[in-house]
C-alpha cells in the first residue's frame, strides 16, 4: 500500500540532500555518500555516536590541562615580611632578599623557585609565548598528518603520548630553561589535539545533528579547566601538578583509545572502502538500523575508473591544493583572518578578568562555568538562524561591549561597568570561538580538512601570543584594540557562505562542483 507521501509524489526513500544524489555503479547496487548513508540507515546521532562523541571529546579536557595549568604553575605567590627592613605595601623589588620570604615556600610555583619576579618577569610571558607558539606549530603539522596516512586516531593517539611523556618530565626540570623547552614541547603536541579530536567527533555524525555536536565539544574544554583550578587547589606544588595534570593523558590512551573509531570519511578518501563500510554496518547495528544488501558507499564526486569499477585509489589533498584553489583560498584567508582576531579578544579579555586580584582558583573555577551559557545558546540558536549570522551576531555583540568598556571612567561605579562589560565582551567571544570550529570544518572537504582547521589554530594560537602584550597597554586601550578585533572578524565572516545543512564533501572536486551549481542556481559569486 503506498503511503500518502509516495501518492503525492514525495518518496520518502529519497535522500534528504539533493546536491549529491545517490548513484548506481551497477545494476542493483546503491550508491551514496556518507551523509546520506547515515540519514537513511545508520542514524545521525544515534547510541554508537553518543559513545563515540563523549569518549573522543574527553581529549579536549586533556587539552584545557595542558594549556591552563600555567596561571597555577606560573603564578607570583604571595610573600610576607620577615625582617625589619620590610615595608609592607611596597614592592619587594626594592627590598633585601633576606627580608621577605614567599608565604606557600618556594616550590609552590616556577615564579617562586627561579625568582621569576622584578627584572626576571618577562620570563614569565616568555614561556607562556613560546608553549603557544608550540601550540602554533603542532597545529599545522598534526593538522596535514591527520589528513594523510596517520589519520584522525593515529594522530590523536600521538598528540596523547607526546603530552603525557613531556608534561610528566616538565615537573622534573632542574632549571628555568629545561623547562623553557618541556613547555614548547607540550605546547607543540597540544596544538594538535583540539583540532584532531573535533574532527574525529563530529565526521560520523549527520548534518542535522552536526551542528549541536560540534558546538558541545568545548563544554568538555570548560570542564576540564574547572576540573584543573579544583585539582591545582589540592596540589599546591607546581611540579606536583604538573604530574597530576599529565597523568590523564596516559589513562586516555589505555581507557579512551581503544573504544575509539577511526574516521569513516578518513577510511573513504583513503581509498578504505571495506574499513568504512564495516564501521558503517557497525554504527547502524548499534544504534538499531540496518543497511540493505547493495548499498555501498562513494565519494561525493562518484570516482570511477573507465571500466566503471570502484576506484580504490586514495584521494589526497595537501595544503598546497587550497592555496592553488581560488574557492578554497578566499576561505582559508578569511578563517585564518576571522580565527586570528576571536583569540586576541579571547584570551585578552580573559587575561583581564584574572587580573581582578581575586582568588585565583575560584576565580578559574567562575570564568569556565560562565562560558557554558554561551556554548548553550549558540547551540540552540545555531540550526535556525544558521553559522555566518551567528559568527557575525556573537562578534559584534563583543564589540559592543568592548567599546562600552573603551569608553567609560576606570573609577568609581563606573569600574563595575566595565568589569560587566569584560564579561559580556567574552561572553560572546566564548560562543565564536567554540562556532569557528564547526564553521570551518563545514566549509573544506575531508581531504584537507584539518589542514585548513590547523591554519586557523596556527592563527589563533599566534593571537593568543600577542594577547598578553595587549592587555599590558593600560586600562581603556585594550578594550579599544578588543573592539576593533571583534569589528574587522564580524565584518570579514561576511564573505563566507552560509553552511547550514549542506553535505560534508569529501574531495576538492566534489565540493567545486556542488559550488559551482549551487552559484548558477542562484546567480551569485560567493567565496
Amino acid at each position: 500500500m503506498e503511503s500518502p507521501d509516495e501518492r503525492n509524489g514525495n518518496d520518502v526513500r529519497q535522500p534528504l540532500l539533493e546536491k549529491i544524489p545517490a548513484k548506481k555503479e551497477a545494476e542493483g547496487e546503491e550508491r551514496l555518500c556518507i551523509d546520506e548513508m547515515l540519514q537513511r540507515y545508520c542514524g545521525e546521532f544515534g547510541r554508537w555516536q553518543l559513545k563515540h562523541f563523549v569518549l573522543t571529546c574527553i581529549a579536549w579536557a586533556l587539552e584545557a590541562f595542558h594549556t591552563m595549568v600555567m596561571i597555577f604553575a606560573d603564578q607570583e605567590p604571595e610573600w610576607r615580611c620577615v625582617g625589619s627592613d620590610c615595608r609592607v605595601g611596597s614592592s619587594n623589588c626594592d627590598m633585601d632578599p633576606s627580608s621577605w620570604e614567599w608565604t606557600a615556600g618556594k616550590g609552590s610555583s616556577t615564579v617562586s623557585e627561579w625568582g621569576l619576579i622584578c627584572g626576571e618577569k618577562y620570563k614569565v610571558g616568555l614561556v607562556q609565548a613560546l608553549f603557544f607558539a608550540g601550540c602554533m606549530i603542532g597545529a599545522g603539522v598534526f593538522g596535514h598528518l591527520s589528513d594523510s596516512k596517520l589519520g584522525r586516531k593515529g594522530s590523536l593517539t600521538v598528540v596523547c603520548i607526546i603530552n603525557a611523556i613531556f608534561g610528566i618530565a616538565t615537573a622534573f626540570s632542574p632549571n628555568y630553561w629545561t623547562y623553557v623547552v618541556l613547555r614548547f614541547l607540550t605546547g607543540f603536541s597540544t596544538g594538535g589535539v583540539g583540532l584532531t579530536a573535533f574532527v574525529l567527533a563530529t565526521e560520523p555524525i549527520g548534518p542535522s545533528k552536526r551542528g549541536v555536536a560540534g558546538m558541545s565539544t568545548f563544554y568538555f574544554f570548560s570542564a576540564g579547566i574547572a576540573l584543573l583550578s579544583s585539582i591545582a587547589y589540592v596540589f599546591r606544588s607546581w611540579r606536583e601538578l604538573f604530574i597530576v595534570s599529565s597523568l590523564p593523558s596516559l589513562l586516555f590512551l589505555f581507557i579512551a583509545i581503544p573504544f575509539i573509531s577511526e574516521s569513516p570519511r578518513w577510511y573513504l578518501v583513503r581509498g578504505k572502502l571495506d574499513e568504512a563500510m564495516k564501521l558503517m554496518h557497525l554504527i547502524a547495528k548499534t544504534n538499531g538500523r540496518h543497511i540493505p544488501a547493495g548499498v555501498t558507499l562513494a565519494l561525493d564526486d562518484d570516482v570511477e575508473n573507465n571500466n566503471g569499477e570502484r576506484n580504490s585509489t586514495a584521494v589526497e589533498g595537501s595544503l598546497k591544493d587550497v592555496i592553488l584553489s581560488p574557492l578554497m583560498r578566499i576561505r582559508l584567508v578569511i578563517s585564518v583572518a576571522i580565527s586570528f582576531t576571536v583569540s586576541i579578544v579571547y584570551y585578552g579579555l580573559s587575561l583581564n578578568v584574572v587580573n581582578l586580584k581575586t582568588n585565583l582558583y575560584l576565580n578559574v573555577f567562575v570564568n569556565a562555568v560562565s562560558e557554558m551559557p554561551a556554548f548553550a545558546i549558540t547551540a540552540v540558536l545555531l540550526d535556525k538562524y544558521g553559522r555566518k549570522p551567528l559568527s557575525i551576531g556573537t562578534q559584534w555583540f563583543s564589540c559592543v561591549f568592548c567599546l562600552v568598556g573603551f569608553a567609560v571612567w576606570g573609577a568609581g561605579p563606573w569600574k563595575s561597568v566595565r568589569m560587566v562589560s569584560g564579561v559580556l565582551g567574552i561572553f560572546g567571544m566564548a560562543g565564536t570561538y567554540n562556532l569557528l570550529f564547526i564553521y570551518i570544518a563545514e566549509l573544506f572537504p575531508t581531504v584537507v580538512r584539518n589542514a585548513a582547521l590547523g591554519c586557523a589554530t596556527q592563527a589563533a594560537q599566534m593571537g593568543a601570543i600577542l594577547a598578553p602584550f595587549v592587555v599590558v597597554l593600560g586600562e581603556e586601550l585594550p578594550f579599544g584594540v578588543f573592539a576593533v578585533c571583534g569589528l574587522v572578524g564580524g565584518g570579514l565572516a561576511f564573505y563566507l557562505p552560509e553552511t547550514l545543512n549542506k553535505p560534508l564533501y569529501d574531495t576538492m572536486s566534489g565540493m567545486h562542483e556542488a559550488e559551482s551549481e549551487s552559484n548558477r542556481e542562484r546567480g551569485e559569486v560567493i567565496c
